[in-house]
């Protein structure tokens, strides 16, 4: 049990043996008491003065009375300010909670529940490679299923791949326009990127086409619609969904060479998936369901034949749910698979890692299913997330300005490689050991960035300033938790005692300020790893992380561990640093990061 987690449950046993007065332990708030005021903890008393038929000062003095004098173990003094009661915890509770922890491998995660939660993310298009956006996409929703899994909870993570539609076909049709029978192979070039230049280049001809018949006449409507390369992508389509053979082949092909694309990709990310669905798969689901809403009249056909909802009333609008010639829309396919899903795995959530431009369809498609009475409609949970811009401003991939994911994080490898060999301490590293290396902050910096940022933001992603040893980044964790280990290796480890650190408070003494603030950190790791969880947000991890790094190299600066004082706090100085190390370690690892042993 936390700290905090104590403090609440004698706080509520203490209203009731004073005042007979039933309050519940998540009914006190309990905070980090200021810095300007003396304590390590607060307990607000305000949301119980009229209740208890107290002054907050009288209220406040009776219970840290009664705490100290029943709880002496854990509070070593207590005062008032204002409605608010300070508790300061006796020092030997810390270097207790250090000596029982420093060596818990599994320190910070919490026993399996029974609960299952499913995270579906990344939702990558088989015309093009991943890019920047995508990044920060398959981070959140990879760090999310671990922090959760980290929770107790049995994490499945899920990915659909959007691998049919108008969009895949404007790569197949470019290909056999400008192709010329030309492979990845044949091109040497990495299978997503090729099919992806194909579709610019489709862009490219679509615009072409549509200047040469407005110069002849057509408005820019129809002019769009007349262009023969997309009347070509419109009868391909029709075709696919006929089951043509020649196109049905071709588009298994190109799809390949996407699929080893993404492969290579999400290996050197470290991605990866439970199960993985396809749109060609999925499209028709749904279909059935609508007809049952048809009959329970939660849906209306129109006279054109097309089938809808009516949302107003609750705030929305008007949907489409079936296209007059009966084909489905995305809506219909997301009603279906939300339902397969949910059969398939039976979980009490189901987490949708999108972007902020769906807020309005996720809303939809959850009252749908509540409209409906579906299993899944309790579960949907929409974890949106702000677009990733770079200095230069938006991304199109149509016009072939996005950043791909690949060239991206070659970028940052070799920006690791620079910043490195400028500080010179790498020269007793194998060639070997310096790719890892590269590659490790390189990944950390890139991954880093985009996960410390509140995922409802958008933000601006800079590669250099991502690569910062000094700043709010990955590579200054990283360099903490190589320099911790290099201290460890130089002094050796915490030697073994029968009598451990934890029961000699006299003979450790008192704790300095930053001996105590570090392992006040340390205490509060499991909270944060339950935060994170229940907010669904590793920037509240990754922020917890920095700050524990910048509280270590401020410890370490003032306090020597090799030349301690004595010989006991040089043991507990070792066990902080040993602590510390593992909850970086481990908590980078829940961002998908991992951390050198040397830098």
């Amino acid at each position: 049990m936390s700290v905090v987690e104590q403090i609440k449950a004698v706080t509520a046993k203490a209203i009731k043996q004073l005042y007979t007065v039933d309050i519940t332990e998540k009914d006190i708030l309990v905070n980090a008491t200021k810095p300007e005021f003396k304590g390590d903890y607060t307990v607000v008393l305000f949301g119980f003065v009229k209740q208890l038929k107290r002054s907050p000062d009288a209220l406040g003095n009776e219970l840290g009375e009664y705490l100290q004098s029943n709880h002496g173990e854990l509070f070593s003094s207590f005062n008032i300010i204002k409605g608010f009661l300070n508790l300061s915890i006796r020092d030997q509770y810390w270097v207790g909670f250090l000596e029982n922890q420093y060596q818990n491998i599994s320190y910070g995660i919490k026993d399996k529940k029974s609960e299952r939660v499913m995270v579906e993310y990344s939702s990558p298009n088989t015309n093009k490679p991943l890019h920047l956006g995508h990044l920060r996409n398959n981070f959140l929703g990879w760090s999310i299923a671990e922090i959760l899994d980290a929770s107790g909870y049995d994490v499945i993570k899920t990915c659909i791949v959007n691998d049919r539609g108008i969009h895949i076909c404007n790569s197949m049709i470019a290909w056999q326009l400008f192709g010329n029978g030309a492979t990845p192979e044949s091109t040497h070039t990495k299978g997503d990127h090729f099919v992806g230049d194909y579709y610019v280049k489709f862009n490219d001809e679509y615009k072409k086409q549509i200047e040469k018949l407005k110069a002849e006449g057509l408005t820019q409507e129809d002019a769009e619609k007349q262009a023969p390369i997309m009347k070509a992508t419109q009868q391909m389509l029709l075709e696919w969904e006929t089951g043509k053979p020649d196109v049905i082949d071709l588009w298994k092909t190109m799809n390949s060479w996407v699929y080893a694309g993404f492969d290579a990709t999400y290996k050197t990310i470290g991605s990866d998936f439970d199960k993985t669905y396809f749109e060609s798969n999925t499209y028709l689901l749904g279909k059935t369901i609508v007809e049952k809403g048809l009959e329970k009249n939660v849906f209306i056909k129109k006279d054109d034949g097309s089938v809808w909802i009516d949302l107003t009333a609750d705030g929305l609008d008007e949907k489409v749910v079936m296209r007059k010639d009966g084909t489905s829309v995305y809506i219909t396919q997301d009603i279906g698979l939300a339902e397969q899903k949910q059969n398939e795995f039976h979980a009490q959530q189901s987490i949708y890692v999108v972007g902020d431009e769906q807020n309005y369809h996720f809303k939809v498609l959850k009252l749908i299913c509540e409209k409906l009475g579906l299993a899944s409609a309790g579960q949907i949970y929409h974890l949106s997330y702000g677009m990733v811009e770079l200095p230069t401003g938006k991304m199109k991939s149509r016009e072939g300005t996005v950043v791909d994911a690949d060239d991206l994080v070659a970028e940052m490898i070799h920006i690791s490689q620079e910043k490195t060999e400028e500080l010179g301490k790498v020269k007793d590293f194998t060639a070997d050991e310096l790719k890892e290396l590269y590659n490790t902050i390189g990944l950390g910096a890139l991954k880093f960035f985009l996960l410390r940022v509140d995922p409802k933001k958008k933000m601006v992603f800079n590669p250099e300033e991502s690569i910062d040893f000094h700043g709010f980044t990955g590579p200054f964790i990283q360099y903490t938790h190589a320099r911790i280990k290099s201290i460890i290796r130089k002094i050796g480890e915490v030697e073994s005692r029968e009598s451990g650190v934890g029961s000699q408070e006299s003979v450790v003494g008192s704790l300095f300020p930053l001996e105590k603030e570090l392992i006040i950190q340390l205490e509060i790791f499991p909270a944060i790893i339950e935060e994170a969880a229940a907010e669904h947000d590793p920037s509240k991890l990754a922020i917890y992380i920095f700050n524990l790094a910048k509280t270590f190299n401020s410890f370490y600066s003032e306090h020597s561990i090799a030349n301690a004082e004595t010989e006991e706090k040089k043991q507990l100085r070792l066990q902080s640093a040993q602590l510390t190390a593992s909850v970086i370690k481990k908590g980078m690892s829940l961002l998908g990061i991992k951390v050198p042993e040397r830098m």
